[in-house]
Order: structure tokens, then sequence, then C-alpha cells
């Protein structure tokens, strides 16, 4: 790869779903290595590095992508529970 190799561009579309709200999360620490970005609607997140089955939509695996109504329908994601006191023990060194 030579010095003056153009950074890798943002996909127009999200991957799993084709929403066209893609956010830029951050970059490499060496400027226009990669970038990693997600999807403001199904939150997948990908960095533009990666294989074409994962950063492309017309390579993402047909079983994996998502419709609006798929996302709509989904159950809700547990919420963390909080973390437990000193009274549940700790672990030792």
């Amino acid at each position: 790869m030579s010095d003056n190799t153009a950074p890798p561009r943002p996909a127009a579309l999200c991957p799993r779903c084709a929403h066209e709200t893609i956010e830029h999360i951050t970059g490499s620490p060496v400027p226009g290595v990669w970038e990693v970005l997600q999807c403001a609607r199904c939150l997948y997140m990908w960095r533009t590095s990666e294989p074409a089955r994962r950063t492309r939509r017309d390579a993402y695996p047909a079983e994996f992508m998502l419709t609006p109504e798929d996302i709509g329908a989904a159950p809700e994601v547990p919420a963390v529970p909080p973390l437990r006191g000193p009274e549940a023990g700790t672990a030792t060194r």
C-alpha cells in the first residue's frame, strides 16, 4: 500500500438494513487506514477494512439482512443489570 492511497470510502447504505444514515464513529490511529461506521437504524457497526461480506450491502449474507419490519418486531434487548455490591462476594486476586 503506498502512502498516497485514498482512505476507504464510507458505505452509502448499511450492509445489514440498507438504511442511508451511516455515522462515523472513529478512525484508525494511522489516518486514512480504516474507519468504524455505525448504522443509525439497526446499530450495525463495522470497520471499513473488513471484507465485502461485512461492509457492502450487495455482498452481505441474505440470512442476516434486516428490514424495517424486522427491526420493529424485534424483542427488546434486556438492560444490563446493576453491578453487584460487595455483599455479593468479590473475586480474589
